[in-house]
């Protein structure tokens, strides 16, 4: 298995950092309001002096948004969704120990992180444009197709696990409470992202230890090296 952007992403969008995290022994504990304390706290910090509109994080993802024919305003990507229900509701939703730390995370660095159940992954995950005719599936259980063109995770099935990039994750993959080996993947595109990126990881790796995951590998992407094959399962 592997994940890999096709080479299409990386020319129309050469600033992109990726970064990727493989979790193993992915745990039902319950988290402590404690553990997500400081992240949520970096979260306020920011939002007290200016709007998520306005991080550098935030606005690079909106000018490819912009770049892929989607009104920002209308496709926003999922750190800035998160960061404005933040600003409203100044608390996360609990789904899950690993998707409300990735979720909290996300909000401290203003970067999408999403979190993909390897069980149900098929061969690899393919970071590319769309044919138009792949298999996408809405947390509403509705079966979609992503338009021709949008950027989609998808894998050897042709099943879509993400659509429009960082904007919304499909119900495929979604983390639950029989996922036992995930892979979290952040991408920036802001001026810092190459130091950002693997910053947000390095404070993540810890609270994930602190609830019983076992992160076992770990890597930053480049369109050298833009391949990234997994271990096999244990």
């Amino acid at each position: 298995m592997y994940l890999e952007h096709h080479p299409a992403i990386w020319a129309a969008f050469p600033g992109l950092v990726p970064g990727v995290l493989l979790v193993d022994d992915v745990p039902l504990a319950a988290l402590t309001a404690d553990q997500l304390a400081p992240l949520l706290a970096r979260a306020r910090a920011r939002l007290a002096t200016t709007s998520e509109a306005e991080l550098p994080e935030v606005q690079a993802w909106r000018r490819a948004f912009s770049q892929l024919g989607l009104k920002p305003t209308q496709y926003r990507s999922a750190a800035e969704a998160l960061l404005r229900r933040f600003r409203r509701e100044d608390t996360l939703p609990t789904l899950h120990p690993l998707v409300d730390l990735c979720n909290a995370v996300s909000l401290a660095f203003a970067l999408p992180v999403a979190a993909f159940d390897l069980d149900q992954v098929s061969g690899f995950i393919d970071i590319r444009y769309a044919d138009g005719d792949e298999q996408s599936q809405a947390f509403s259980g509705e079966a979609e197709h992503p338009d021709p063109g949008e950027v989609i995770f998808v894998d050897a099935e042709r099943r879509v696990h993400a659509r429009r990039w960082t904007f919304r994750q499909s119900r495929h993959s979604t983390v639950s409470a029989a996922t036992r080996r995930a892979l979290v993947v952040s991408e920036g595109l802001h001026t810092t992202a190459a130091r950002d990126v693997p910053a947000l990881f390095d404070v993540l790796l810890p609270h994930l230890q602190a609830i019983g995951c076992t992160p076992s590998q770990r890597a930053l992407l480049t369109v050298e090296q833009s391949r990234w094959h997994l271990p096999m399962g244990r």
